[in-house]
C-alpha cells in the first residue's frame, strides 16, 4: 500500500474524539499511558496494574482500548491495552503497511518497546485475527494467544454481515448503525461509548490497511503459540460451529470451546464475561 490512514478532516477529528474520550471514562484509572514508537508510527498504549505475567488486548476493527473497559478490572495485571496502529483512535500512523506481515512486525516493535516477553496476547473480534497473525508471523515474544470470537480466522464473514455493513455504511444514518450494532451484538448496546466509538471511528477515519482475510491453512497448521479460543454460539458475523471446527482441525493443539448463549459481543452478558475472564486468567 501506498497511503496512511489519517481523519477526514480537522471537524470529524475533534468529533471523534469528543466520543472517545467519553468512553475512556468507562475504562478504569491507566497507571501508564504510553505513545510506543514503532515502524510504521507511533501506538498508543494504556496500562493497567503490575505483575510479572503479561496481558495485552488487541480490540476489534475500530473499536479501540475502551472495548475492553468491562473486563479490565476482572484481569492480573500487568494489562496493556492498544489502540490499533492503522486504525482511528490514539495511535498515528506515520508509514504504510506493505502487507499483513507488516502489521505482525509493527506490533512485534510495540512489544519490544515496552520491554515485554512471554506475553499473553488477547484479541477480540478483528483483534482475534491480529493476534492470529501474530502467531504466524512474529511469534517470539508470545507465550500463547487467547481469541474472543475471531473474525476471518477460520471462517469468512456471513453474506449478510457484508450485506448489512455495506447498507450501513452507503447511509450512514444513526438508525442504520443501530440496526447493524444491535444485529451483530445480539443487542442494542448502540448507546453504550464502546459502540459510539467504532461508529465514530467509521465515520471519520480513512484507513488504509492490508486486507483482512483468512490465513492459508497451511499458516495456521504452523502455529505453534498456545490457542485458546472462544466462539459465540449465536454470533451472526459468522458460522461460529464451522470456525470452531475448522479451528480445531487446522490447530489441533488449540483448546476451543463455543459459548452457546453468546454473541459476538462475547462478554455481553455477565456469565459469559465471567467466563471469558476466567479463561484470559487461565
Amino acid at each position: 500500500m501506498k497511503k496512511i490512514g489519517r481523519f477526514k478532516n480537522p471537524e470529524a477529528q475533534q468529533r471523534y474524539f469528543t466520543v472517545y474520550e467519553k468512553a475512556l471514562r468507562e475504562c478504569p484509572q491507566p497507571d501508564e499511558v504510553l505513545d510506543v514508537a514503532c515502524r510504521h508510527g507511533t501506538t498508543r498504549v494504556y496500562r493497567f496494574g503490575a505483575g510479572a505475567r503479561p496481558l495485552v488486548l488487541l480490540p476489534g476493527l475500530m473499536a479501540t482500548a475502551v472495548c475492553y473497559a468491562p473486563l479490565i478490572p476482572g484481569l492480573d495485571g500487568p494489562v496493556y491495552a492498544l489502540d490499533t496502529l492503522g486504525e482511528a483512535g490514539r495511535s498515528v500512523q506515520t508509514r504504510p503497511f506493505a502487507g499483513i506481515r507488516d502489521r505482525a512486525l509493527g506490533l512485534d516493535d510495540v512489544l519490544a518497546g515496552l520491554g515485554l516477553d512471554e506475553v499473553r496476547l488477547v484479541g477480540g473480534s478483528t483483534g482475534g485475527w491480529h493476534a492470529v497473525n501474530q502467531a504466524i508471523h512474529a511469534p517470539d515474544r508470545l507465550a500463547g494467544i487467547c481469541l474472543l470470537d475471531p473474525t476471518t480466522v477460520s471462517a469468512k464473514f456471513s453474506a449478510a454481515t457484508q450485506r448489512r455493513a455495506l447498507a450501513a455504511l452507503v447511509l450512514n444514518r444513526d438508525r442504520d448503525w443501530r440496526r447493524f450494532v444491535a444485529w451483530s451484538a445480539g443487542k442494542d448496546v448502540f448507546d453504550q461509548p464502546a459502540a459510539q466509538v467504532v461508529v465514530a471511528g467509521i465515520r471519520a477515519y480513512r484507513a488504509r490497511i492490508p486486507l483482512q482475510d483468512c490465513p492459508p491453512d497451511d499458516a495456521l497448521r504452523g502455529i505453534r503459540t498456545p490457542v485458546l479460543a472462544l466462539f459465540g454460539g449465536r454470533s451472526v458475523v459468522h458460522d461460529p460451529v464451522a470456525a470452531a471446527a475448522n479451528l480445531r482441525r487446522l490447530v489441533p493443539q488449540a483448546e476451543v470451546e463455543v459459548l452457546a448463549e453468546a454473541g459476538h459481543y462475547l462478554y455481553l452478558r455477565p456469565q459469559d464475561r465471567e467466563r471469558v475472564i476466567e479463561a484470559i486468567g487461565s
